[in-house]
């Protein structure tokens, strides 16, 4: 009986350790991957910068300036742009590094979700930023900008204020345009049903609200921003997620690495 005990638990610690090895060597892998993408954009990171600050250098007025109050600021600040855009190129390879991570673990219908999962989410988290980026900004720094002139106050913004304004948006926005796939895996996992999902919209646009008055800057015009598209994505969500309500077959089958 001891033996047998011991036999099972260097089997568990054996498999344990080697999917501990496995996910060391995914994240190595997404690592390298963000790393050579880096450095192949690394030349035109000055060039990267300034594109990225075009929404807050277009709101400034006539000789208005981003300023620098940080020694290393000007270098360090492009650096980190750069490295923000070679993450979302890399960002497919990373998403698929998880996904065959988890892979194993999952049924033989559930593993068909992986490339349409990982090429939704990427492709709505880049929209997300995308609607950050060429309508949230413009309109949130115009929106400041129409205050300072009454007060005779000069805009000026230090570079490392601004990235951190505008990852903090993008990550909101990134995130709040996954609300469709995360209520599609919701449903097709069934592990919340559809009509659950369908009564609790009134607490979900409640929550919409509240989240982007936490995560937008204190204006009501940027929270209307968040606010209402989180909505209509859960919408939408509800409505492709009527394609994916799981059948009572698909809770017969097994995972295919047991088999």
């Amino acid at each position: 009986m001891t033996q047998n005990n011991s036999t099972e638990d260097s089997g568990l610690q054996e498999s344990f350790l080697s999917h501990l090895y496995e996910l060391r060597d995914r994240i190595i892998k997404s690592v390298l991957a963000i790393i050579v993408v880096f450095v192949c954009l690394v030349y035109w990171a000055p060039d990267i910068f300034h594109l990225f600050a075009q929404p807050l250098l277009k709101a400034l007025p006539a000789g208005g300036k981003m300023i620098v109050t940080d020694v290393t600021g000007s270098f360090f600040v492009p650096m980190k742009v750069t490295m923000l855009v070679a993450f979302l190129i890399a960002l497919p390879v990373v998403m698929y590094q998880l996904w065959a991570f988890i892979a194993p673990g999952l049924y033989q219908h559930e593993r068909k979700l992986i490339v349409p999962l990982v090429v939704s989410s990427y492709s709505l988290f880049i929209f997300g930023m995308a609607f950050a980026y060429f309508l949230v900004f413009p309109t949130v720094f115009g929106f400041m900008a129409s205050y300072n002139a009454p007060l005779g106050a000069e805009m000026s913004t230090d570079i490392d204020n601004y990235l951190s304004f505008a990852m903090t948006t993008f990550l909101a926005f990134g995130i709040t345009f996954e609300v469709p796939v995360v209520v599609v895996v919701l449903v097709r996992m069934g592990l919340v049903p559809l009509a659950k999902l369908k009564e609790i919209r009134p607490y979900v646009i409640v929550g919409a609200f509240v989240i982007s008055a936490v995560v937008t800057p204190p204006d009501v015009l940027s929270q209307l921003l968040l606010a209402v598209p989180m909505s209509l994505l859960y919408e939408l969500g509800l409505l492709v997620a009527r394609f994916y309500v799981p059948k009572p077959a698909d809770s017969d089958t097994t995972p295919e690495s047991n088999t």
